[in-house]
C-alpha cells in the first residue's frame, strides 16, 4: 500500500503544490519557536527534551492514528498515509524553482537569475556570474531533492507515515536549531544536529546510489569516493559528488559573498555548469523518482505473489 499512498501524494503535490503557504511547515515552525523560547537555557539536555517534544510526540500521534485506521480498514490507513505525505513532499516546487533559474539563464537575464536563485537558496547571489548561478542551482536541486523528497520517501517506505514525519521534522529542526550560534545559545541545538545526522545516514547513501544508477554510474561512484569527504558537510557532499559525477558536470569551487571568498572544493568531472545542466539535474531527479516507483512496484507485486 505504500506505493499507492506515495503515488497519490505525488499527484496531489504536482497538481496542488502548497509552496510557501504549506500549513504543516508554518504550524511546525511556530511550535518549534514556542519550544525554543520555553526550553532554550543553553544546555544540551534542554535541546534533547525540546527535540523529543517537537519530533517524537508528533511521530507517536501519527503512528497511533495510522495503526488505529489500519486496524479498522486498510483503505483508511492508505488514505491517511497519502494525506500525511502530501504536505511533506515538494517535487513540483523543486522543479519549478530550478526551471525559473534555468529560463532566466537561457535568455541571459542574470539579474532575474540571481534574484530567483537568492530566493530559493536563501543567500545573496549578487556577485555570481552565469556559471556560478548554474552551479549553485544544480547543488540546490540535488540537495533539496534528497532532503525534501528521497529522504522522506525512504523513511515512509520503512516505517509508514510516522517515519516520513520523523525525517521531515528532524530535518527542519536540524536546520533551525542546529544552526544556532553556540556563543549565544550554548549547546541547545547540538542534539538536533546529531539526531538528524543519524537519521539521514542511510538515506544520503541511497540517494547517491540512485543518482549513480540513473546517470553515469562509473563517474558518480568515483566522485563519491574521491571528493565527498572534502566537502564541509560530508553527508550532503556524498549526494552532491555523486550527482555531479552522474551528470558529468563540475560543481563546488569558490564563491564570492559580499566581497568575501567562500572556498569550496571541486566536485564532479566534465564540463562547466550552465542552464542545460540545470535542466539535466531536474531530469536526473525525475528519473530517480521513476526508479524508486518501479522498485516499489516490484516489491509490492512480490508481496502479493508471496502472500
Amino acid at each position: 500500500m505504500s506505493l499507492f499512498s506515495l503515488i497519490a501524494a505525488l499527484l496531489l503535490e504536482h497538481f496542488r503544490p502548497l509552496g510557501g503557504s504549506n500549513p504543516v511547515n508554518l504550524l511546525f515552525t511556530r511550535y518549534a519557536n514556542y519550544l525554543e523560547r520555553h526550553f532554550n537555557a543553553g544546555e544540551n539536555v534542554h535541546g534533547t527534551v525540546a527535540w523529543l517534544l517537537a519530533v517524537f510526540l508528533p511521530v507517536v500521534v501519527v503512528g497511533g492514528i495510522y495503526g488505529g485506521l489500519y486496524y479498522l480498514n486498510s483503505l483508511l490507513a492508505w488514505a491517511f498515509s497519502a494525506v500525511v505525505l502530501y504536505p511533506l513532499l515538494s517535487l513540483k516546487q523543486l522543479g519549478g524553482q530550478a526551471e525559473r533559474v534555468a529560463a532566466a539563464l537561457r535568455v541571459a537575464d542574470l539579474d532575474d537569475a540571481r534574484r530567483q536563485l537568492s530566493q530559493w537558496h536563501g543567500r545573496p547571489a549578487d556577485e555570481f556570474g552565469s556559471a556560478e548561478i548554474a552551479r549553485v542551482g544544480i547543488e540546490q536541486t540535488l540537495s533539496c531533492a534528497h532532503k525534501n523528497l528521497f529522504g522522506i520517501i525512504i523513511w515512509f517506505v520503512v516505517f509508514g507515515p510516522a517515519g516520513a514525519v520523523l525525517y521531515r521534522f528532524s530535518q527542519l529542526l536540524g536546520q533551525k536549531w542546529g544552526g544556532l550560534d553556540q556563543l549565544d545559545f550554548g549547546e541547545f541545538g547540538k542534539f538536533a544536529t546529531q539526531a538528524f545526522d543519524l537519521i539521514d545516514w542511510v538515506p544520503l547513501r541511497l540517494s547517491a546510489i540512485s543518482f549513480a544508477v540513473v546517470g553515469d554510474f562509473e563517474d558518480a561512484v568515483y566522485c563519491w569516493r574521491a571528493q565527498a569527504s572534502a566537502w564541509a558537510q560530508e553527508g550532503i557532499g556524498i549526494v552532491l559528488a555523486s550527482g555531479a559525477g552522474a551528470l558529468g558536470v563540475k560543481l563546488g569551487e569558490p564563491l564570492s559573498y559580499g566581497g568575501n571568498i567562500e572556498f569550496r572544493p571541486e566536485l564532479g568531472l566534465g564540463d562547466d555548469a550552465d542552464s542545460d545542466y540545470l535542466d539535466s539535474a531536474v531530469s536526473l531527479v525525475w528519473r530517480t523518482v521513476v526508479l524508486w516507483l518501479v522498485l516499489l512496484l516490484l516489491l509490492t507485486l512480490a508481496g502479493w505473489v508471496g502472500g
